[in-house]
């Protein structure tokens, strides 16, 4: 019984000492990393780790690799091309060396590795995959590259998550276009604003005709871009009335898409200005007055004081009834206080272009309380560089 027992052990013995045998043995040389905070010696021992994982390979580790290092100091730095990593492996006297490169590309990791058949000279495997930056799974990137080299199977949704997406609203050879100029146009007052703008100097208005010219300067910045999609942030300064001896300021900050090659645009965004206003009322009924006539509170209340104090120059007892806080509401008036106006400005139209010459032409509404303007404005600005999206700021 002792004797087949010992039998025993021995052929197991025997059989693990041979599969043993038939695993290559293989060094891992220190890869190229560019861009990378890792290493070359970190690298490879990510190549090393996920060698032995695989259990295909007898592995040198860094230890067994210092001897060759210390022979020749090129074996540990520039030993990248495959003359080297044979002369290398012959050094070493294993079966396979591996090495390759992790590099940052823009904004993917891209692994390469190749096995060198040292015994005959040859490129035994070669791998190589794109990988989205993510620095910190430098690992599980390279155990997917070594699976996939000899067919075993990875799970997708370690590949999903780390895959690099080519999506062409971030590809990094899609640019960013200056498109900054000058604007001309014109504009039509409409509701309260036509009021204000028709209304006599008298009673605090324009005295103007309600269509009024406009020149400006856009600033335009593109912040997302393919061939057939670009999203902007826009601001528009602008001067309006000078032809009617008016000057009105005005910002807009708009957020702008345009389709296309034909460069259809669609833009909205908040605009501010300056206004003079004051409260009062429009004498709808005509009973202080012609008809429709806009009454501040200090001037209203000035005329009821004469009222009361010369009722000899008014029959209409009702003229001097009182009228309440509540009637009163704010206004344009050019002899009220200055304050902060603001309004929503929408905007359609498409640039036409003329070799690096663009002709922005827009139809826009400005919307504000009861009112606003609707105008067309021309521009022309010259494309004068492009930048890569993803390019660092200076």
């Amino acid at each position: 019984m002792k004797k087949l027992t010992l039998t025993f052990a021995l052929f197991i013995a025997c059989s693990l000492a041979t599969v043993a045998q038939t695993k290559p043995a293989t060094a891992v040389a220190n890869p190229n990393v560019t861009g990378l905070f890792a290493t070359p010696e970190i690298a490879a021992k990510l190549i090393r780790l996920e060698l032995i994982k695989i259990d295909k390979y007898i592995v040198y580790d860094e230890f067994d690799m210092n001897a060759a290092y210390e022979k020749n100091a090129a074996f540990a730095k520039n030993c990248l091309n495959k003359a080297c990593l044979q002369e290398l492996g012959q050094e070493l006297n294993v079966d396979y060396v591996v090495s390759g490169s992790f590099d940052l590309l823009g904004n993917k990791i891209v692994i390469t590795l190749k096995f060198i058949d040292v015994k005959n000279n040859t490129i035994y495997k070669t791998g190589v995959r794109e990988f989205d930056n993510q620095e910190v799974e430098l690992q599980r990137m390279t155990e997917i590259v070594l699976k996939e080299m000899h067919n075993i199977e990875v799970p997708k949704e370690l590949v999903d998550a780390l895959q690099f997406n080519n999506e062409v609203i971030t590809s990094n050879n899609v640019g960013k276009i200056s498109n900054s100029g000058p604007r001309v146009g014109v504009a039509f007052m409409t509701g309260s604003a036509e009021e204000f703008a028709t209304r006599g100097t008298e009673r605090g208005g324009l005295d103007i005709v309600p269509v009024v010219s406009m020149i400006g300067y856009q600033i335009e910045k593109q912040y997302v871009g393919t061939d057939k999609f670009s999203a902007l942030v826009e601001g528009i300064f602008n001067l309006s009335g000078l032809e009617q001896q008016l000057f009105i300021p005005t910002i807009t900050i708009m957020n702008g898409f345009r389709f296309g090659k034909n460069g259809y645009e669609f833009a909205f965004g908040p605009g501010f200005g300056l206004k003079k206003t004051s409260d009062g009322f429009f004498d709808t009924d005509g009973a202080y007055g012609d008809p429709g006539d806009y009454w501040s509170k200090r001037d209203f209340d000035n005329e009821m004081n004469d009222a009361i104090n010369h009722p000899e120059n008014f029959t209409t007892g009702s003229y001097v009834s009182p009228k309440s806080n509540d009637d009163f509401k704010e206004h344009g008036d050019t002899r009220g206080g200055l304050g902060i106006s603001t309004n929503f400005l929408l905007a359609a139209g498409r640039t036409f272009k003329a070799g690096a010459l663009n002709i922005p032409v827009n139809i826009f509404y400005s919307s504000r309380r009861k009112g606003g303007m609707v105008g067309l404005s021309v521009g022309f600005n010259i494309t004068k560089s492009k930048t890569a999206i993803n390019a660092p700021e200076n």
